[in-house]
C-alpha cells in the first residue's frame, strides 16, 4: 500500500519521515516517492493492507546499485491503521523502466538475488538500510 495513504497515527508519520531520511544519508541525491503505485483497479486489486511501500528515484542511472529506483515494502505486523505496526521484514527492489532488476529480502541471508546485482559495496549500504529500519520500527509505540 502506499506509504502516503497507509499513515493514521503522529507516531507512524515519524516513523516513515525517519525512514526516508535513514535511506538519504546512504543516497543522498535519491527523491523520495511515498505514491508509488498507481491508483487504478488492477493495482487497487494487489494491494496489501500490511505494507508500507515507497521508493526513491535516483537523477539518472545508477551503475553501482544497478537501477534508476528502489522500491521498499515494509512488512507489518499489524494493521497499519493501528498506533503501532512492529516491522516484520523488508523487501527491497532495484528498479528501471523495464521493471525488476534485483531484490533483496530480510529473510534468510539478506543477500541480493536477480539479474543485474549491485556491486559489494553497495550492497552492505543496502542491508545497513535494512537493519536501521528494523531497528527504528522495534522502538515505534
Amino acid at each position: 500500500m502506499n506509504a502516503a495513504e497507509a499513515i493514521h497515527s503522529v507516531p507512524q508519520a515519524q516513523a516513515l519521515a525517519s525512514s526516508v531520511t535513514l535511506v538519504r544519508q546512504h543516497f543522498p541525491a535519491a527523491k523520495p516517492n511515498l505514491r508509488p503505485w498507481r491508483d487504478d483497479p488492477q493495482t487497487r486489486q494487489w494491494t496489501e493492507q500490511e505494507t508500507l511501500d515507497f521508493s526513491f528515484h535516483f537523477p539518472g542511472w545508477s551503475p553501482r546499485l544497478e537501477c534508476r529506483s528502489l522500491l521498499l515494502q515494509l512488512r507489518l505486523q499489524a494493521d497499519p491503521r493501528k498506533q503501532s505496526s512492529p516491522l516484520l521484514g523488508v523487501l527491497m527492489r532495484g528498479m528501471t523502466y523495464d521493471g525488476e532488476r534485483w531484490r533483496l529480502a530480510t529473510v534468510g541471508d539478506w543477500q541480493p538475488s536477480g539479474r543485474h546485482l549491485p556491486q559489494p559495496d553497495q550492497v552492505l549500504h543496502l542491508q545497513q538500510i535494512c537493519r536501521d529500519l528494523h531497528a527504528l520500527f522495534s522502538t515505534v509505540s
